[in-house]
């Protein structure tokens, strides 16, 4: 069997029998870039706010998020059609939730659209369909929506994932690894979708961290399949997916607060988000890595594929575990092109993780196992190690 699949793949890994993999990656994004440079003067004039001292901190806060381009929804023609959603203290979550609705559907066809076509296989043979958003609410919910934009089977079997924040990438893959390897045969379709619409809101100085959210977050897409045991002469495994874990962080559940209102959702994070993560990941990271005999020892020998929340985020964990600054050149790279695009963002990594793979010459070492990490309200920390197949 490795000899079949270094032939038809080029790869030198073998795959382990029942475990699941990563078959495909795919994305999408709305059609308005935003470049982090312009982004102050046009959210000022979008909202009609002339306030000095909130357009400082917000120049400030974009130079310190490391953002440099982030494609949204938010347009002029939409601040157009529904200007009472750039006043403060109006009831527009139906008008939200009407343009929220239709757009994260769109963008999740198309990044699983993009998603299929790189898996090589027919779209009748997808079993089962991971839906994950926070951008939305209705009923039935996104997930049908996707698997009618798609021309799924009506027999596909959905789950959907709302509400799950930034750790919703990793928690769907946590959810889409158990039904591959618990359904042999499957093939499981991963998709998320977020848009900013849902809190978008007009600078204020009662809420400091709509500034954070507007310097730092972005819309977009993302998909993957997901199955064991690949047939690799159609197939191309990715990343092998060995243990899944989630913990969440007792009497943290205000840290990240949301709350839907009549203005949409409305966010509150701490300030001491980024010294909660740095005191808990060593201990999450070596209960991870403990189940496949590594130690803090290698550290720097496994792959990163962390959501990137923010820089400051990033900057604790390379502190607190001592990696080499190439380590989190990925999650880097996705916050720096993206924004945190919440839940998608993971899949933007992980693109990022292969290109780079692919790059490395043959006298650098290769990073086999590594670790997939994401935050979420909870405070929740989702994990998985997994082996890197493309190196």
């Amino acid at each position: 069997m490795g000899s079949e699949e270094e032939t038809q793949q080029g790869f030198s890994k073998m795959v382990n029998p029942g475990k699941a993999t990563i078959l495909a990656l795919g994305k999408a994004f709305p059609h308005q870039l935003v470049m982090q440079e312009f982004l102050v003067d046009g959210y000022f004039k979008n909202t009609n706010c002339d306030d000095p001292d909130l357009r400082k901190k917000l120049t400030r806060l974009c130079k310190t998020t490391t953002v440099k381009t982030r494609y949204v929804v938010m347009s002029e023609e939409i601040l157009k059609e529904y200007p009472e959603l750039a006043i403060e203290g109006l009831p527009t979550v139906k008008q939200r939730l009407d343009i929220c609705n239709d757009a994260v559907t769109e963008m999740a066809v198309e990044a699983s659209r993009v998603c299929i076509e790189k898996w090589g296989r027919p779209i009748s043979e997808l079993t089962h369909l991971v839906y994950v958003s926070s951008s939305e609410v209705r009923l039935p919910g996104g997930d049908l929506y996707l698997a009618k934009g798609l021309g799924l089977s009506p027999e596909i079997q959905r789950v959907m994932l709302y509400f799950m924040g930034c750790s919703g990438g990793a928690a769907g893959l946590r959810v889409a690894k158990d039904i591959a390897e618990n359904n042999p045969g499957s093939r499981i379709l991963l998709a998320t979708s977020e848009t900013t619409i849902i809190g978008f809101k007009p600078p204020s100085a009662d809420r400091p961290y709509d500034l954070v959210g507007a310097a730092l977050f972005g819309d977009g897409a993302g998909a993957m399949i997901i199955g064991s045991d690949p047939d690799l002469s159609i197939e191309t495994p990715l990343f092998e997916l060995h243990t899944a874990i989630q913990n969440f962080l007792p009497d943290t559940e205000k840290t990240i607060d949301g709350k839907l209102t009549e203005e949409g959702i409305s966010f509150k994070l701490s300030r001491e988000l980024p010294q909660i993560i740095e005191d808990n990941v060593e201990s999450f990271c070596e209960k991870l890595m403990g189940t496949v005999g590594l130690t803090d020892k290698d550290y720097n020998k496994m792959f990163w594929a962390v959501h990137p929340g923010g820089p400051a985020i990033l900057n604790r964990i390379e502190k607190r575990l001592d990696l080499c600054p190439q380590k989190l050149t990925a999650s880097r790279r996705a916050l720096m092109d993206y924004g945190n695009a919440s839940s998608n963002t993971i899949v933007y990594v992980l693109e990022y993780m292969i290109e780079e793979s692919l790059k490395k010459e043959e006298n650098q070492e290769e990073s086999e196992w590594g670790l997939i990490l994401a935050f979420g309200p909870g405070v929740t920390l989702e994990g998985i190690v997994a082996r890197n197949l493309t190196v």
